[in-house]
């Protein structure tokens, strides 16, 4: 009988990511920097919601913003013309999501010296970008009304990994099959901890909600910076 070889690999191929990750986040909290990373599918108003919010945040916030595409630099470009924050576009060479080490190499090259907010636009996925952490302090999917109420149930890991769900579009529920409060069960089975915002990034519905948690994470960041310097 032949021989067989046996490997035993004891260290997940993700541990070097989350080292990576977690070095991200403790560099950023000690400047007192809140770092958001936003997820979706493509065509869930990402980019309109991140620029609406933005607008309502940046009288209040000095905030930076990465985009992450495979080709393109239209939606970085979006962010910087209708908000007039800086804005860098990411492209991550036809993969379908950013890790750790991605958002590091992208963050030698953005100044976050001064930021209050962080945030990464995130590629347009369910599934890959869900399972890399990237060093955000919390996670942001947005669901939007067209897609259905069962995106939960097909992409659990995604629902699983978010500290926040914003139900998006909620302007076009009357023509749609979707229901807010199946929605809502959906993702606090998988993840009874997350945050549930509906919203209209057309209307501006529901943002001013989301704007005073992003103010209260932002506080909880610096507050505890501030523990650690004393």
């Amino acid at each position: 009988m032949s021989k067989v070889k046996i490997i035993q690999v004891n260290e997940s191929v993700f541990v070097p990511n989350e080292r990576a990750a977690a070095e991200i986040r403790r560099r950023l909290t000690a400047q007192g920097t809140l770092f958001l990373n936003v997820m979706s599918s493509p065509g869930s108003g990402k980019t309109t919601t991140l620029v609406a919010l933005i607008n309502r945040l940046k009288e209040q916030l000095q905030i930076g913003e990465m985009d992450v595409d495979i080709e393109s630099s239209l939606d970085a470009q979006r962010v910087a013309d209708r908000t007039g924050i800086r804005s860098m576009q990411i492209h991550n060479g036809g993969l379908c999501h950013i890790d750790a080490d991605m958002t590091a190499r992208a963050l030698q090259e953005y100044d976050t010296q001064g930021l209050d907010l962080l945030i990464l636009e995130n590629i347009g996925n369910l599934v890959c970008p869900a399972e890399f952490d990237t060093g955000a302090h919390k996670n942001i999917t947005i669901l939007s009304v067209p897609e259905g109420d069962d995106k939960p149930l097909k992409y659990p890991l995604m629902y699983q990994v978010s500290d926040v769900v914003l139900v998006n579009k909620i302007d076009a529920m009357p023509y749609f099959d979707f229901d807010l409060d199946t929605a809502k069960k959906r993702v606090l089975a998988l993840n009874p901890n997350a945050v549930f915002f509906p919203i209209s990034a057309k209307t501006g519905e529901g943002l001013d909600d989301v704007c005073a948690w992003v103010l209260r994470e932002v506080a909880a960041v610096k507050a505890n910076a501030a523990s650690h310097t004393e």
